[in-house]
């Protein structure tokens, strides 16, 4: 009686630890490429629910000279509204003052002929907007192609889990599209949120010159890309800021240093009858 005492109790064990296995077994034997591939899908998501929030952005741009002494600088604020059922970008502040009348004014009414125009638009160019507002990201489901994802550990950002991954370009990757070369001149590390696949934030090293902007802003080699991401009112993840430090070459002439850094805050979820809902900026 006592001995099978013994064995129930050693089955039940064995039994828990089996159980126990089988469920930590699934997140455990993930590896890198996994989570990325995953997370790619996420932002995929993200870029869609993104066309129904408002939000501020606000862009400094710094210059240096050779001993890295600052030559100029050019803040502009700008808000990104829903116009015609589509984003719109309207400056209203430079160097973090309000733009003068005049000047509001006209930003104004140029937002007035951009509503008519898109309001007189016909179905098909609307079409053709919405495919190219598409394939603009599309490039980016070759991100799991373009590297090989290293899983480098795990640390706690704003209380909750990410996975630290390396990416290190994939000498075998091929391109599709015309941005995702882009993707073959960088390397870095990503943190992804381990509750919700998301990309937390980035910090990614230029290893040969890239092109941005129809090829007007060049990055030389050894420029750094830091980007971050939020959650955002329960339901998805938005940028919260982009940083760009490189030796850069402005329309293929003029060479500087810069420094690029774009925050974004004031999301709200724009409604069908033009209402906002206030959304709280660290969610």
């Amino acid at each position: 009686m006592k001995r099978n005492i013994q064995d129930n109790r050693s089955t039940s064990v064995l039994r828990t630890a089996i159980t126990a296995a089988l469920i930590v077994t699934p997140v455990c034997a993930q590896n890198a490429l996994d989570i990325v591939k995953k997370s790619v899908e996420h932002d995929f998501n993200n870029f869609d629910r993104q066309k129904d929030y408002t939000y501020q952005e606000r862009e400094q741009d710094r210059e240096f000279d050779a001993k890295g002494g600052v030559t100029k600088t050019e803040i502009e604020t700008s808000d990104i509204t829903i116009l015609a059922g589509r984003p719109y970008r309207k400056l209203i502040a430079k160097d973090d003052k309000p733009l003068p009348e005049k000047e509001a004014r006209r930003e104004e009414e140029k937002m007035d002929r951009e509503l008519a125009r898109r309001e007189n638009m016909r179905p098909q160019e609307q079409a053709s907007l919405d495919k190219k507002r598409e394939e603009s990201r599309k490039f980016l489901r070759e991100v799991p192609e373009a590297f090989k994802f290293t899983l480098a550990g795990e640390e706690t950002i704003s209380g909750k889990q990410a996975w630290v991954i390396d990416a290190e370009p994939n000498p075998d990757f091929q391109p599709k599209t015309m941005q995702a070369r882009i993707l073959t001149r960088l390397r870095g590390k990503v943190w992804i949120d381990e509750g919700e696949y998301q990309w937390v934030k980035a910090d990614m090293q230029v290893l040969d010159t890239i092109s941005l902007g129809l090829a007007l802003f060049r990055i030389a080699p050894g420029g750094t890309i830091h980007f971050e991401q939020k959650r955002v009112n329960d339901e998805v993840w938005l940028p919260q800021r982009l940083e760009i430090r490189a030796d850069a070459r402005l329309a293929y002439v003029k060479k500087i240093r810069t420094e690029i850094d774009i925050s974004y805050k004031d999301y709200r979820k724009f409604q069908a009858d033009a209402k906002m809902v206030s959304v709280a900026a660290d969610k």
